[in-house]
């Protein structure tokens, strides 16, 4: 049996690793400075709208400085020959502590959505809608800084990153290459984006119609989409760090290519370390195996796969 192993490192940084980190550090900043104004201006002008927005700007502050933190630990302990397969999995660990907290978020506005709609109260309707207005600028602001890694495709091969692939492929993995921490970043800037868009519009409407009812309504939609998008990255993040096979044509090819050199794939494991950075453990049976180095050469070229181990033993190569 032979396992396959030459000299290399385990750094499985995304391709976009700093440009994300300095990014996310930029809109950790306009949140805290814009959650700051709020608070001091609502205790100043006895304002509950601004003393609400600045409040619930925190807690998204709170979880940006989380994304940005886990940026700087990922970097710093890259190299780091305690972490067996490198720090690339830190983002997707920050990416649903922040998943969790939207949840939470979308859990509160619902609870005091239901309780106005229960218990209305007057609502200072040019001030709230002055509040949304404001809250929405800044939050477009940090979107149009996050958006390009929020959905990205993440096929991006800057040459100054730490991004090693057994060739470099032509095939789109886009779903697999996600930067889950950036994305969950831009989820909550957009979901404070959305609540303020909801509110704007139901505020004027409400001045409008006298419709005072809307605002809370608005509430419990922007609760439920900010839910929705809560679960899809618990889901997709808990699914990296729980090791679930993190593209299964990527699997696919790996087992045809390798057995179109007459060998039998009797194992197979392939796992996410890193954005866009795959593993794989694979056994293989051959009549006349070849060294484990000449069955690394033929997975060359398939994007994403940046750590192989391979065992080979001789048998049937037919079951």
């Amino acid at each position: 049996m032979q396992a396959a192993g030459t000299p290399h490192d385990h750094v499985f940084l995304g391709a976009r690793h700093d440009r994300h980190a300095t990014r996310t550090l930029i809109v950790v900043a306009i949140t805290a400075v814009t959650m700051v104004v709020e608070i001091a201006a609502g205790y100043a002008f006895g304002s509950m709208a601004l003393l609400a927005d600045g409040f619930h700007m925190s807690t998204h502050a709170g979880a940006l400085l989380v994304a940005a933190l886990a940026y700087r630990y990922a970097r710093l302990h890259a190299r780091d020959p305690a972490f067996s397969f490198g720090t690339g999995k830190v983002g997707d660990l920050a990416g649903f502590a922040s998943a969790v907290v939207l949840g939470v978020i979308a859990l509160l506005i619902a609870a005091d959505s239901l309780h106005r709609l229960a218990s209305p109260a007057p609502i200072r309707f040019d001030e709230a809608i002055l509040v949304a207005v404001f809250g929405l600028a800044v939050n477009l602001v940090s979107a149009a800084l996050l958006h390009d890694g929020g959905h990205a495709h993440g096929h991006d091969h800057d040459h100054d990153e730490d991004h090693h692939h057994h060739g470099h492929g032509h095939h789109d993995h886009p779903a697999h290459d996600h930067d889950h921490n950036f994305r969950a970043a831009y989820v909550h800037v957009a979901a404070d984006a959305l609540t303020s868009v909801l509110a704007i519009a139901a505020l004027l409407a409400g001045r409008a119609f006298g419709w005072a009812f809307l605002d809370p309504a608005a509430g419990l939609l922007g609760a439920l989409m900010i839910a929705l998008w809560s679960v899809r990255l618990v889901r997709d993040s808990a699914g990296v760090l729980l090791d679930r096979v993190s593209d299964p044509k990527l699997a696919g090819a790996i087992r045809k290519r390798l057995e179109a050199k007459g060998a039998r794939v009797t194992d197979l494991h392939l796992w996410r370390v890193g954005p866009g950075h795959n593993a794989a453990v694979i056994s293989l049976v051959a009549n006349s195996p070849e060294t484990a180095e000449r069955y690394r050469a033929v997975l060359s070229g398939l994007h994403g796969l940046s750590h192989v181990t391979i065992e080979v033993a001789e048998g049937a190569a037919r079951a």
